[in-house]
C-alpha cells in the first residue's frame, strides 16, 4: 500500500519550489527585457533624463500623464514620427504606462552652464508671461499632468517644436499652441526657446 504522505508530499514540495524558483526566473527575466527595451529610449533621450542628442527632447521631469498621451499618440500613429511610431507600435497599454512611470522618475534637466544673454532673458520673460505660457506650464514652467515640462528643455528642440505648432505641423490636444503663437515672430519664438531653456 501506498504511503501518500511518503511519496507524493515530497514531490508537491518540490513541485512547489520548482515553481517559486520559475515565478523568480520569470521576473528575472521581465526586469532584463524592460532595461533592454528602455535602453533605446536612454540612448536617444539620455540616461540621465537629459538629451544630449539634436532637436530630441529630454524626458526627465515629464509629468507621467504627458509621457503616456505622447507614447499612446505615437503608438496610434496620430503623432507621426517614424522612429518612435516604429518603437511603440508593438507596446501594449501596460508597456505605456511602465515606461511613462519610469521617464517620468528621471531628473529633469539642468540649465545650461553657458553664459547668458541677459537682454534676450527678459525679452523672453516678458513673452513668457505675454503668451500665458506659465498659465499652463506652470510659474516655474515644470508642466502638470498632460502639460510638458520645458524649463530647461533643449533649445533647438523648443524652437523646432514651436515652429511646427505656429505652422501647425504639429497638433496639439486642441488649437490652444497654434492660437497662442499666431501672432508670435520667429524672431520671439528663438527668444522664448532661448529664455525658456535657460530658465531658472
Amino acid at each position: 500500500m501506498i504511503n501518500f504522505h511518503h511519496h507524493v508530499y515530497p514531490i508537491m514540495k518540490f513541485a512547489g519550489a520548482l515553481i517559486a524558483l520559475l515565478a523568480c526566473i520569470s521576473g528575472a527575466a521581465a526586469a532584463e527585457s524592460f532595461t533592454e527595451r528602455v535602453a533605446p529610449c536612454l540612448a536617444c533621450h539620455g540616461e540621465n533624463g537629459t538629451s544630449e542628442n539634436p532637436e530630441v527632447p529630454s524626458l526627465g521631469g515629464q509629468p507621467a500623464p504627458y509621457l503616456l498621451i505622447q507614447l499612446y499618440l505615437f503608438r496610434e500613429k496620430q503623432r507621426v514620427v517614424e522612429i518612435m511610431n516604429d518603437m511603440t507600435k508593438d507596446f501594449t497599454d501596460d508597456d505605456l504606462r511602465a515606461f511613462s512611470d519610469y521617464l517620468s522618475k528621471l531628473p529633469p534637466p539642468p540649465p545650461p552652464a553657458d553664459g547668458t544673454d541677459a537682454a534676450r532673458i527678459e525679452r523672453g520673460r516678458v513673452l513668457i508671461t505675454q503668451n500665458r505660457c506659465n498659465a499652463c506650464h506652470n510659474l516655474d514652467l515644470s508642466g502638470r499632468d498632460n502639460i510638458p515640462h520645458i524649463a530647461d528643455q533643449r533649445e533647438d528642440y523648443l524652437v523646432k517644436t514651436l515652429r511646427e505648432y505656429k505652422n501647425n505641423t504639429r497638433h496639439g490636444y486642441d488649437a490652444t499652441m497654434a492660437e497662442v503663437l499666431a501672432p508670435v515672430t520667429d524672431a520671439q519664438i528663438l527668444d522664448l526657446a532661448y529664455t525658456i531653456a535657460r530658465f531658472r
